[in-house]
C-alpha cells in the first residue's frame, strides 16, 4: 500500500514538475503607430507561429534560464525577446519598427503567409541570379513552378501552357508592353523592369486578382522603391554595365539608372560563326514627391533602345544519331540590321483623404519604332557523315523590310479603401491605340538547281508575306474588387476572401467582355501553418495587334489583313492550392503545392517561330490545360535562400476535329537554385541554376497546325556563380562605399547543345530534313560590383 501511495505521489510531483516548466506565451504584434501587424512570425525552441488578423499570438514554450524570441515580418526590423526563467502564463507587447531599407534584409524568418493568388518573390534572391540575357527579374521568374523558358537569350516565359503574349507585366500599376517584331532572342535586349530600381515582386501563375488585365496565363506586378537617404551601384561585367542613384528624404525620393549591354561575347558561342554588334541601351528615372500628407506626385520614365546588326559567315553543324550522323554545312552572304526603340512615361497625382482613403488619377504613354531588315544568303551542303553522300546541295536567301510604329495612350482614374476587415479598390480606364505596319519578307530555296516548291513549270518562292495595315482603336476598361479577412465564429479559423469583376470594351470590334473573378485563403484551426487556397475565375485574352493579322494566301503570295470579327481567347481557371510552414533544423521552410485546370474556348491558333508568336487570326479551336506544380523553398544552408520545384503537365487543342498538343506543351519540368557560402565566412557566396524541362512539340514550317509529330530534346542547362566580397562596410554608417562584390560565373556549365528551333532542307525529290539550332555553348562572365 506504501509503495502504491510512493508511486502515485511521484508521478503527480512529476506531473507537477512538467507543468511547472511549461510556458503559455500569449500577446500582440503592432507598429509603431499601435496597429496590428498580421501574419508576423515568432520563433523560439525550434517553434514557429504567426500573429492573428489582430496582430495576437499564442505559443507553448518549456522553460529554462534564458529563452529567446524572435519576431519579425517583412518590411520590419526583427526584434529579439529574453526571457529569464519564465514560469506560467507570459504576455507580451511587441513592437516592430519600419526597416529603414529593405533592399539589405537577409532574415528570411518574416516570409509573409500568401493567402491570396499572388507570391511575394523575395528579392533578396534576385541579387543572387545569374541571367545570360541580363534579364534578372524575368530570369527569376523563369524558375518559378509553373513556368517554363527554352531559351536563355530570352527574356520572355510561357506560364501554363500559354503562349508569351499571354502575360501581363505592370510597374508602379502601370502595364508594360514589349517590341513586337522580335523574332529572335538573339535580337532582344534589355527588358524594361530594371532589377536595381525593383522593391517588391509579386507573381501569380493564375486565379489573379480583378486588377490586372486581360491576359489570360499570369501577371507580374513590379513596385520601384523610394529609398529615404542616398544609395548608388555601380556594376561592370565582360557583358554589360550599370550605374544606379538613388536618394530621398522623408517626403522626396528620385532613383536614376542607366544600363548597358552587349552580347556579341555569348552569341559568339552559337554555331553560326560572324560578326555580331548587339548594342542595348536603357534610361530610367522614377520620382516620387510628397509635399504634405494630402498629395503625392510618382513619375516614371523609360527610354530604351536595342541595335542589333549581324554580319554572318558560315555554320556547321552535326545531329542525328551516333548511327546516323548528318552535318549541315553553310557559307553566308549579307547582313540583318534591326532596330526596337522603346519609350515610355507615366504621372501620377494622387489624394490621400485620410490613411484609408486616395484618389489617384494616372496618364501614361507608350511608343515603339521597330524595323527589322535582314538579306542573307546561304550556300549550303547537307552530308551523310558516314558515307560522305551529299543529301542536299542548295542555295536559300531569305529577305525582310518590315516596320512597325505603336502608340498606346492611356489615362486611369482609381480610388482605393481599407477598413479593419477590407480592402476595396476599383478605377476606371481610357487608352487609345494606334499602330502601323508595312511588312514584306520572302524566302527563296534552291536545291540541285531547282526552286522549291518545284512544279516542273513554274518557279516560286517557298515563302512569301505583304502587310500594309493601320489601326486606331479606343479600349475602355475598368474593375472593382474587394479583399476581404475575417474570422468565424469561434476566432479559431481566418479567411481571405478576394472578389472582382473586370469589364473591358474595345472599338475596333465591338467586343464587350466580363470577367468575374474570385478567391478564397483558409488558415485552418488545427494548424496555423497551413494555408489552403482556391481561386477560379474567367480570364480573356483581348486582342491587340498579333492575335488580328489574319492571312490568306493566293498564288504563293500570303497577305496579312486585320481581322475585325476576331473575338478575345477566353480561359475559365480552377485552382486548389496548399502552403505549409514549418522548421527543420531550426530553420524556416514553405512547401506549397498547386493544382490547377483550365478550360480553353474561342482559341487563336498559333505558331512559335523561335521567340515569335504567330497568330492565325481566327477563333477556330477550343482546348484545355491541366497540371500540378510543387514547390519547396527555405534555408537548405543557414541564412541562405533556396528552392526547388517541380512542374506537371498536359495540354490539347481541339482544332478541325482533331486534338494536338499546344505548341507550349511542356509535359515536365524541374527547376532548382541553390545558394550556399563557404563556412565559416560570409565573404564567399555560390548560387547554382538548373533547368531540365521536356522539349516542346513542333511541325514542319507552313504545317504548324498538324503539330502533333515531332518533339524537340529535352532542355537542359545549369548556371554557377560564384561571389566574393573584397570590401564589407555595411555596420559603419560612415562609409560612402558599403559593399564591393567580385563575381565570376559559368554560364552553361556542362556545355549542353540545348535545341532552340529547327532550319529545314528540302531535296528536289520533297524529302525534308530538320537541322537543329543550337543555343549558347559554355561561356565564362566576370562582374564586379560597388554598392554605396
Amino acid at each position: 500500500m506504501r509503495i502504491r501511495i510512493c508511486l502515485i505521489a511521484l508521478l503527480f510531483a512529476s506531473v507537477f514538475q512538467l507543468q511547472a516548466q511549461s510556458v503559455s506565451l500569449h500577446g500582440k504584434i503592432t507598429d509603431i503607430n499601435g496597429k496590428p501587424i498580421e501574419f508576423a512570425s515568432i520563433s523560439s525552441q525550434g517553434k514557429l507561429t504567426f500573429s492573428s488578423l489582430k496582430g495576437e499570438f499564442s505559443m507553448t514554450l518549456q522553460s529554462a534560464d534564458s529563452v529567446v524570441v524572435k519576431f519579425s515580418m517583412i518590411g520590419y526590423k526583427t526584434k529579439t525577446r529574453i526571457l529569464r526563467r519564465p514560469k506560467g502564463t507570459q504576455r507580451l507587447m511587441v513592437t516592430l519598427l519600419e526597416e529603414e531599407n529593405t533592399l539589405e534584409t537577409v532574415d528570411v524568418k518574416g516570409q509573409r503567409i500568401q493567402t491570396g493568388q499572388n507570391q511575394q518573390l523575395r528579392k533578396e534572391d534576385l541579387k543572387q541570379i545569374n541571367a545570360a540575357n541580363g534579364n534578372g527579374v524575368e530570369r527569376f521568374v523563369q524558375l518559378q513552378a509553373g513556368v517554363s523558358t527554352h531559351s536563355e537569350l530570352s527574356s520572355q516565359y510561357n506560364v501554363r501552357g500559354g503562349a508569351f503574349d499571354e502575360n501581363s507585366v505592370y510597374i508602379n500599376g502601370n502595364e508594360v508592353y514589349r517590341p513586337f517584331l522580335v523574332r529572335s532572342g538573339q535580337q532582344e535586349g534589355l527588358s524594361v523592369i530594371n532589377p536595381h530600381m525593383v522593391d517588391n515582386i509579386d507573381f501569380s501563375t493564375g486565379g489573379f486578382a480583378a486588377k490586372y488585365g486581360d491576359r489570360m496565363s499570369s501577371s507580374l506586378d513590379i513596385t520601384y522603391k523610394q529609398p529615404k537617404r542616398f544609395e548608388a551601384t555601380v556594376a561592370a561585367s565582360l557583358m554589360s554595365a550599370d550605374v544606379y542613384i538613388g536618394f530621398g528624404h522623408q517626403n522626396f525620393s528620385w532613383t536614376n539608372s542607366f544600363r548597358y549591354k552587349s552580347t556579341a561575347n555569348l552569341l559568339g558561342s552559337l554555331e553560326t560563326s560572324g560578326e555580331y554588334k548587339p548594342k542595348f541601351l536603357d534610361y530610367q528615372t522614377y520620382l516620387h514627391y510628397a509635399p504634405n500628407q494630402r498629395w503625392t506626385v510618382d513619375i516614371i520614365g523609360n527610354i530604351n533602345q536595342n541595335r542589333f546588326d549581324f554580319y554572318p559567315e558560315s555554320r556547321e553543324t552535326s545531329f542525328g544519331t551516333s548511327q546516323n550522323v548528318k552535318s549541315f554545312r553553310v557559307y553566308f552572304d549579307g547582313q540583318e540590321k534591326d532596330l526596337f526603340k522603346t519609350y515610355f512615361a507615366s504621372a501620377t497625382l494622387t489624394r490621400h483623404f485620410s490613411k484609408n482613403t486616395r484618389l489617384s488619377l494616372t496618364a501614361s504613354a507608350f511608343k515603339t519604332n521597330e524595323r527589322e531588315q535582314y538579306d542573307i544568303q546561304g550556300q549550303y551542303w547537307l552530308t551523310q557523315t558516314e558515307t560522305s553522300r551529299r543529301l542536299g546541295v542548295g542555295t536559300y536567301f531569305e529577305h525582310a523590310r518590315n516596320y512597325l510604329k505603336a502608340q498606346v495612350k492611356a489615362v486611369k482614374l482609381m480610388l482605393q479603401h481599407k477598413t479593419a476587415k477590407h480592402h476595396f479598390e476599383g478605377a476606371i480606364y481610357f487608352k487609345k491605340e494606334r499602330i502601323e505596319e508595312h511588312s514584306n519578307e520572302y524566302e527563296m530555296r534552291d536545291s540541285s538547281g531547282y526552286s522549291i516548291p518545284h512544279t516542273g513549270k513554274d518557279l516560286n518562292l517557298i515563302y512569301a508575306l505583304r502587310a500594309q495595315n493601320k489601326m486606331t482603336s479606343d479600349r475602355f476598361e475598368s474593375y472593382l474588387q474587394d479583399t476581404w479577412h475575417f474570422t468565424s465564429a469561434a476566432e479559431h479559423t481566418h479567411f481571405t476572401l478576394n472578389y472582382g469583376i473586370r469589364m473591358s470594351h474595345w472599338s475596333f470590334n465591338k467586343e464587350t467582355i466580363v470577367s468575374p473573378r474570385l478567391s478564397l485563403g483558409i488558415i485552418p484551426p488545427f494548424n496555423n501553418h497551413v494555408t489552403l487556397r482556391f481561386a477560379t475565375g474567367l480570364y480573356y485574352q483581348a486582342p491587340f495587334f498579333k492575335e488580328l493579322r489574319d492571312t490568306t494566301t493566293v498564288n504563293h503570295i500570303t497577305v496579312a489583313r486585320l481581322n475585325d470579327k476576331i473575338r478575345s481567347q477566353r480561359s475559365i481557371h480552377f485552382i486548389a492550392g496548399f502552403d505549409y510552414h514549418f522548421m527543420m533544423n531550426k530553420r524556416p521552410f514553405k512547401f506549397t503545392a498547386e493544382a490547377y485546370y483550365k478550360i480553353l474556348n474561342n482559341l487563336i491558333p498559333y505558331s512559335i517561330n523561335n521567340v515569335k508568336v504567330i497568330y492565325h487570326g481566327t477563333n477556330s479551336a477550343t482546348g484545355h490545360a491541366t497540371g500540378l506544380d510543387l514547390k519547396l523553398y527555405g534555408e537548405f544552408v543557414p541564412n541562405t535562400n533556396s528552392w526547388i520545384s517541380l512542374s506537371l503537365m498536359n495540354t490539347k487543342m481541339h482544332l478541325h476535329h482533331t486534338s494536338i498538343p499546344l505548341p507550349t506543351d511542356q509535359r515536365y519540368a524541374l527547376n532548382m537554385f541553390f545558394t550556399d557560402y563557404f563556412p565559416g565566412t560570409d565573404k564567399w557566396k555560390v548560387a547554382l541554376a538548373m533547368s531540365y524541362a521536356d522539349g516542346l512539340p513542333f511541325s514542319t514550317p507552313h504545317n504548324e497546325l498538324g503539330r502533333n509529330s515531332f518533339r524537340a530534346p529535352a532542355y537542359k542547362r545549369v548556371d554557377l556563380g560564384m561571389s566574393y566580397r573584397l570590401l564589407d562596410n555595411t555596420k559603419q554608417e560612415s562609409k560612402l562605399i558599403k559593399n564591393i562584390w567580385l563575381g565570376m560565373e559559368c554560364l552553361n556549365l556542362f556545355g549542353i547543345s540545348n535545341v532552340n528551333s529547327y532550319y529545314w532542307i528540302t531535296d528536289v525529290t520533297n524529302v525534308q530534313y530538320a537541322v537543329p539550332n543550337y543555343l549558347t555553348g559554355r561561356m565564362l562572365n566576370a562582374r564586379l560590383t560597388v554598392d554605396f
